[in-house]
């Protein structure tokens, strides 16, 4: 690294996180799914940023840790400082820094990406609501609310489950407060003022069961997979024989069709919460 490129990282990190995702775009572009637009996506991360002043400071004191909590973001598609992915100042060392998490509209997103659910539910269940599910007699889950009580009480259980394209039900998740506080207590900083476990309690409560979830649905990079699979093997079966002495010739123009190209996005099933 020469000392002119030291200099204009310096002299970007001065100009406040903003400025410094402003001059990253281009990084961050690079590992963007091809259905997020760059433009939107630093708008909202430099809003958030701005917004906050706590954030913007984590930011400041770290600006390799917004960084990569950004290129996370990016590589997932998913929306910065939203419930998509949380971005909020933990401390490390005695002082704050950016975390990137995700939030439970992202697990969604994630699993209606892979394009094999035709829905997605996931429910807290509180104390005055009535639930029943026995797993091999209900295929789903019933749950009533009383709408017109001010105080439902607290948290109790929280269910996820997905109704496949072929309208089949996928496995049906239930976690209770036990199960979800585990799965709490493993994950870095919930018990910081800042995290949204501390902010955003039932989202995060949706955002475990979720992420549970994704392990009983095709991820995006399985379902892909798949699809390429099953095309190979169809085109295969219906692929004619060359002709003796003929060789057999691919069309080029076959290769930069947009409709043969399939994007796959991986989904990391080894975080927690």
């Amino acid at each position: 690294m020469t000392e002119q490129t030291v200099s204009n990282a310096v002299a970007v990190r001065d100009q406040g996180p903003g400025a410094m995702v402003e001059h990253y775009k281009a990084d961050l572009a690079q590992v963007m799914p091809s259905h997020v637009k760059p433009d939107t996506f630093i708008r909202l991360a430099v809003g958030v940023l701005r917004r906050d002043r706590n954030l913007a400071q984590a930011a400041q004191n770290n600006p390799a840790a917004l960084m990569g909590a950004l290129m996370d973001a990016a590589q997932l598609g998913l929306t910065p400082g939203t419930e998509q992915f949380y971005l909020v100042p933990r401390k490390t060392k005695g002082r704050l820094e950016v975390q990137g998490i995700r939030g439970y509209q992202g697990e969604i997103e994630l699993i209606y990406r892979a394009g094999a659910v035709s829905s997605v539910i996931v429910e807290v269940v509180r104390q005055s609501d009535q639930f029943r599910y026995s797993p091999g007699r209900d295929e789903r889950p019933h749950h009533e609310i009383d709408w017109d009580a001010e105080d439902r009480g607290e948290l109790r259980l929280v269910y996820a489950y997905a109704v496949m394209k072929d309208g089949a039900t996928s496995k049906v998740v239930v976690l209770n407060r036990a199960q979800v506080m585990k799965a709490k207590a493993m994950s870095q900083g919930s018990d910081s003022p800042y995290s949204p476990w501390q902010k955003h309690e039932e989202a995060m409560w949706m955002k475990t069961a979720a992420h549970r979830l994704t392990k009983w649905v095709p991820t995006s990079a399985e379902y892909m997979r798949e699809q390429l699979r099953a095309a190979a093997e169809v085109a295969a079966e219906h692929r004619p024989a060359p002709l003796p002495g003929v060789a057999h010739v691919i069309d080029p123009t076959l290769t930069d069709r947009e409709d043969v190209a399939i994007e796959a996005e991986f989904v990391d099933e080894d975080e927690v919460a």
